[in-house]
């Protein structure tokens, strides 16, 4: 790797892709991230891109315009953030894609790793917040033995200070700008879907706390979204479901006032502050497409940050005043532009061809209408061969966004749909909310509903409908092949849950909260449940050919409790192929990623009529 110069990261030339097929240009080409940048020394910036093939952090220099590579490891580095004073960049060392390791920190201008934090063995990353001064950092683990723990960390080489320990999830928010406050996120009340804020001291203290509850049960989130940026300021920036959606308010921390904020936006609305603490960048996600906002406080007035229709992965404001953001469409791949008109990063070498924009579709389901979002080849009238390609999450949602996958099948001549079921984020909480004890159930009956639509539309040809996802999206995919199997023609699950008591025993435990959340228990507790929900439970009935994708490393769907179904097909002989690969829940290796899109891509060619 070599040091910070004045050059620019060395990328594929732009004739690379002389003779490639556009879908393959889509993953190859050079991709950056919206660059995060140091508090107090804003001209350094931390970025991650695919520019080897391998997606990893770089540093960027803006005085210099000078940019390096920070990481190079076999399976790719995505997890980093710059010290407040620019001096060092911290990145998380798993191995192999199993996120359970250490943090390791590097000079900005170059040099050798080492521990950033003496004496914390490996685990899950659970939230980290640096100090200015680069004396103290606030780290959360996760651990199957411990639970969450969070540790205070003096001067480097200082042992670590345990301050706070629970069986359920917790992680760290963010530290205040003095280093006096830790704004911790927790499940001690046993949702994990919901979480409550403390505010701690470094030595453990807690000077305040806050939940939202109903009928004395908690069933409104909370989320840490940044103390104010200035010196002193008590304030935490706050994300509350009270109205149903998302939205954010301001809470002194010190006196306890809760200053709420009515931003009249009907969507799910996330913010961050400006880095003088005047106003709130504002970012607004509805029906699949989001927007920014400047919300200033001396006036309460909210004020539109102009950008093209489509969606915004990611936002800052910059020291001047200024704004910038990642933004692409389906149609359009992803750009980091500012609003002082120009493009931020904008990596040379090949460029991404543009695919397709979506069409919205809505669908009453049996708990209200579902979003769906079609693509289809231009010029093409149905009915079409159609993949149904499901998010994971479950609390996710897919968007008016560019995504090589899906770009890929409509290249390949099929209309592919994608469904915003319930549990989906974006709809409200309620509609996020809806996925408890069935699950799964509940939102195969809104892509079911989707799917029938398509057919009687002249969409989809029905003989000829297929079904896919990764992670979430994969355990649709097998559970519908099972319990509905007249309807899909083929199915498709990467990195899924297959057998649902087994993941639940070998999963993270971050995961295991939620999978008792979802479920209302463990498998000893709720069987019947567990046993409804599992892929496993129905994998007799499939009818369809199957293929799956799994990283041996997985720590989120494990590797046994899949052998667990393949191991069942095989001994009925049903149709299936397996591919295996050394990574974990999905791959940052480009090459890897266009292996598996090209085996799907196959065996659907070779399987369906």
């Amino acid at each position: 790797m070599s040091d910070l110069g004045a050059g620019a990261v060395d990328m594929p030339g732009a004739d690379e892709g002389a003779g490639m097929p556009d879908w393959e240009k889509r993953f190859r080409a050079p991709r950056v991230s919206l660059p995060d940048w140091a508090e107090d020394a804003p001209d350094r910036s931390l970025f991650v891109s695919n520019a080897t093939g391998t997606y990893e952090l770089y540093a960027w220099d803006r005085a210099t315009g000078g940019q390096r590579q920070v990481t190079d490891r076999a399976n790719g580095t995505t997890d980093g953030l710059l010290s407040p004073d620019g001096e060092w960049i911290w990145w998380f060392n798993d191995t192999d894609g199993d996120e359970f390791g250490v943090w390791m920190r590097q000079p900005f201008a170059g040099g050798t790793d080492e521990p950033a934090v003496a004496g914390l063995e490996a685990s899950y990353p659970a939230g980290i917040a640096l100090a200015r001064d680069g004396r103290m950092s606030v780290v959360g683990r996760s651990t199957d033995e411990d639970g969450s723990t969070i540790h205070v960390v003096g001067a480097p080489g200082a042992d670590p200070v345990e301050i706070y320990r629970h069986r359920e999830s917790a992680g760290v928010g963010d530290l205040s700008r003095d280093g006096s406050l830790i704004a911790v996120e927790h499940t001690e009340h046993g949702d994990a879907m919901h979480s409550t804020l403390r505010v701690i001291r470094p030595d453990g203290s807690t000077v305040a706390e806050l939940d939202d509850t109903e009928g004395g049960t908690v069933e409104l989130g909370l989320e840490v979204l940044g103390f104010a940026p200035v010196d002193g300021d008590t304030r935490l920036l706050v994300g509350h479901q009270r109205r149903g959606r998302w939205e954010p308010m301001v809470w002194d921390v010190a006196s306890g006032k809760e200053t709420d904020l009515t931003l009249d936006l009907p969507g799910d609305v996330s913010a961050e502050w400006y880095p003088d603490g005047s106003a709130l960048l504002i970012v607004h996600s509805f029906e699949a497409r989001s927007e920014l906002f400047r919300y200033v406080f001396a006036s309460s007035e909210l004020i539109e940050v102009e950008t093209p229709k489509g969606s915004v992965s990611g936002a800052t404001a910059r020291p001047d005043g200024s704004v910038e953001y990642l933004w692409s469409s389906a149609a359009e791949p992803p750009v980091v532009r500012s609003t002082t008109g120009g493009v931020v990063l904008d990596p040379p070498g090949m460029k991404a061809p543009a695919s397709v924009p979506v069409e919205d579709v809505w669908v009453e389901g049996p708990g209200g209408r579902v979003h769906a979002l079609v693509q289809k080849p231009a010029g093409t009238t149905g009915p079409l061969p159609t993949v149904f390609e499901i998010h994971g999450g479950p609390t996710w949602h897919d968007s008016d966004a560019f995504a090589a996958g899906p770009a890929a099948w409509v290249d390949h001549g099929y209309a592919v749909v994608r469904v915003n079921y319930r549990g989906s984020t974006g709809y409200g909480r309620e509609w996020t909310d809806a996925l408890k004890h069935r699950v799964g159930l509940i939102e195969l009956e809104d892509i079911a509903a989707v799917r029938e639509r398509a057919v009687t539309s002249g969409l989809a040809d029905p003989a000829r409908i297929v079904l896919a996802g990764g992670s979430w999206g994969g355990y649709l995919t097998l559970l519908g092949i099972g319990t509905q199997p007249d309807a899909w023609a083929l199915g498709l699950a990467a990195v899924p849950v297959a057998d649902y008591v087994t993941a639940y025993h070998d999963e993270m435990e971050a995961l295991k909260a939620m999978d008792r959340t979802l479920l209302g228990g463990t498998p000893e507790e709720v069987p019947e449940r567990f046993e409804a929900s599992s892929p496993l439970t129905y994998v007799d009935a499939v009818k369809a050919p199957v293929y799956i994708s799994a990283g041996v490393n997985d720590p989120r769907c494990p590797i046994r409790q899949i052998d667990n179904y393949v191991d069942r097909l095989k001994a009925r002989e049903a149709v299936h192929e397996v591919y295996r690969y050394d990574a974990g829940h999905g791959s940052l290796v480009v090459d890897e990623r266009i292996k598996q899109v090209r085996l799907e891509l196959d065996f659907t060619g070779r399987h369906l009529r």
